[in-house]
């Protein structure tokens, strides 16, 4: 039970990221959508990882957690002034 509720949560989550993504008026709420996106899709690595019992996907969900980090940094640098 406990599953589904998560599993729903996290897709509500996509779905309302997912609109913000398309519907958003400026740059910077396309940017903050597409990084809560993938701060969801980490979370989603970490609940299978823990449901499946198979903890090489809290490894891959850190690695992506850190690259998306990155990534948003480099974005936010060239809405900013430019690389």
């Amino acid at each position: 039970m406990i599953k589904i509720i998560a599993f729903s949560m996290i897709g509500f989550g996509i779905m309302f990221s997912i609109l913000r993504l398309i519907k958003g008026p400026t740059a910077p709420d396309r940017v903050v959508a597409l990084d809560t996106l993938s701060t969801i899709t980490t979370a989603l690595l970490v609940l299978l990882g823990f449901i499946f019992k198979r903890y090489v996907y809290l490894d891959v969900a850190l690695v992506y957690a850190l690259l998306t980090f990155i990534g948003a940094i480099a974005v936010a640098r060239f809405l900013e002034k430019g690389i």
